[in-house]
């Protein structure tokens, strides 16, 4: 007890009190901010080196759900597309991923809004995660939203080992053919009713597998996820907000 207490009276308090009030660095590759300047004539540079096509012009926009956030198309001559460092980007909706010069924040589709979500899970949510074809970025992201410096327990959101002991699933990774099954029978394992969240690029479009012949993306045809968190991998800044504004636990 006493060596406890020395620890903490030497470490400080390391966790965060208030993660909706959290100021990330400027170097941090968050939400895009796109300039009403016109481009230059001519000009696709963006939109030839976005390496998953998530860039549109005319007007110009990016697709939040297909980004890796490299920031390969800050190339731009005019400065039409920069990059903020704010973390809440998730949504449940894809359109609204879709940011514009008119963009000033992602918000939630009050219409895919499932009354259910916090009559049922409001107070305490468990997850299964299926890694299906993940490069293990994605994980190792939702791993430190529940360290000792996010602590997303504290909201009543954790993970567990079996699909019937969750309330819903996570999933990550492109979607491959060898998984999809797996990822079926979890999802069907998993009691009414429940949660579907898509974290990452990779799971909500494809990301820079969407041309693969090795995909089946027939999952998401079939079952609607409730959340999407856009990265590539997201901070876990962006994993909890996203979780608790559709527990409807913020706004």
């Amino acid at each position: 007890m006493i060596r406890t207490v020395k620890i903490v009276k030497h470490q400080g308090k390391q966790f965060i009190r208030d993660l909706q009030n959290v100021n990330l660095p400027d170097i941090h590759t968050g939400m895009p901010v796109i300039s009403a300047n016109p481009c230059k004539a001519g000009c696709s540079d963006c939109m030839d080196m976005c390496p998953v096509q998530a860039i549109n012009k005319e007007p110009v926009s990016i697709d939040l759900g297909r980004c890796v956030f490299c920031r390969e198309c800050i190339i731009c001559p005019e400065h039409i597309i920069t990059f903020s460092n704010h973390y809440k980007i998730a949504s449940n909706d894809t359109s609204l991923l879709m940011v514009t010069s008119e963009t000033s924040a992602i918000s939630f589709n009050p219409n895919f809004v499932r009354k259910e979500i916090k009559r049922v899970f409001g107070s305490s949510l468990k997850l299964r995660l299926v890694s299906d074809g993940s490069c293990n970025g994605c994980e190792l992201e939702l791993n430190a939203a529940d360290n000792v410096n996010f602590d997303m327990s504290r909201y009543g959101v954790e993970f567990v080992a079996s699909p019937r002991h969750a309330d819903g699933v996570v999933v990550t990774g492109p979607l491959v053919e060898n998984s999809v099954k797996a990822l079926e029978h979890t999802y069907e394992a998993v009691p009414h009713p429940k949660i579907l969240i898509a974290v990452g690029a990779c799971a909500i479009s494809g990301g820079i597998f969407s041309d693969s012949k090795a995909l089946n993306r027939s999952f998401f045809a079939k079952h609607k996820p409730d959340l999407y968190i856009p990265g590539c991998p997201p901070h876990p800044l962006t994993i909890i907000d996203g979780i608790l504004k559709m527990m409807s636990k913020v706004s």
